[in-house]
């Protein structure tokens, strides 16, 4: 937020006591987590890591620094993203809301993406639950007007359509979870699909992003947001394609190209403004 961005987006899953929590994964990542002890003593879920989120507490999950980058993973996928911030404890969707807030930022949209996968659903919250929950807390913040919801699941797409119908709904997509969703396999117009589950974004991964896809998505009257461009040139021929955001792990890179290409800059919030920009 101090960079300047126009979103932020994170992941969030539903604990065994019905809070969100923010986590990429529906089982807890040895790569990202690390157990320090149990919540008390005996207990026979602990260790923690490697346990379905949805199979723990709040309390249980609050145990874990997930603030590690632990060595004995060469192959992470977020060492040159992400710093390590020993002791850091998984945090909720409603206190990274309140630290939004703390920052008044007011104009940078959270966009929440509902981790969900029906091909496992002992894994996976009920997606109408899941969405009302999130809903609810977005509206708590008064922050359902600058939101957006997102998930794979368009079951979540659709019933956010029912229930916030004022909040952006992106449908994300990538080859290996079409088949989760109607209308998408098949040579089906995958846009289209995803405008009538309720979608108002269509956010596919890069590589799924062409003229094709493009033109179908206009005619769906979808925008796209692509996702994740790390890469400068990618991103110039992801605009010259004609997509209206990108997603990214290096905002100040997107920054850049955005400043080349004449685009509206997002102003820094927060109490410290970044040099140079």
């Amino acid at each position: 937020m101090e960079l300047g961005v126009h979103a932020l987006e994170f992941d969030v899953a539903l604990t065994a006591d019905r809070r969100l929590v923010l986590t990429h994964d529906l089982t807890v990542s040895a790569v990202t987590s690390a157990d320090r002890r149990p919540l008390h003593a005996g207990d026979p879920l602990f260790p923690y890591v490697g346990k379905p989120v949805n199979s723990l507490t709040l309390g249980q999950l609050r145990t874990l620094d997930v603030g590690v980058r632990l060595p004995r993973h060469p192959d992470d996928p977020f060492a040159l993203t992400q710093v390590a911030m020993p002791e850091t404890r998984m945090p909720t969707l409603g206190a990274v809301l309140g630290l939004a807030g703390a920052y008044d930022a007011e104009n940078v949209r959270m966009h929440v993406e509902l981790k969900s996968d029906p091909t496992r659903p002992a894994l996976t919250a009920d997606p109408e639950l899941f969405t009302e929950l999130v809903v609810e807390e977005l509206d708590r913040h008064g922050r359902l007007g600058n939101a957006a919801i997102l998930s794979f699941d368009w079951r979540i797409i659709a019933h956010a359509a029912k229930i916030a119908p004022g909040t952006r709904r992106f449908a994300l997509i990538e080859l290996d979870t079409l088949h989760w969703n109607e209308g998408t396999l098949n040579g089906g117009d995958v846009p289209a699909a995803a405008r009538d589950a309720g979608a108002t974004t269509l956010s596919p991964e890069h590589v799924m992003v062409d003229e094709t896809l493009m033109a179908q998505a206009s005619a769906a009257g979808l925008d796209v947001a692509v996702w994740t461009v790390n890469d400068q040139a990618l991103g110039a021929r992801m605009l010259d394609l004609g997509v209206a955001g990108i997603v990214t792990d290096y905002p100040d890179r997107m920054r850049e190209l955005w400043r080349e290409r004449g685009l509206e800059l997002p102003e820094p919030v927060g109490p410290l403004k970044p040099v140079g920009v």
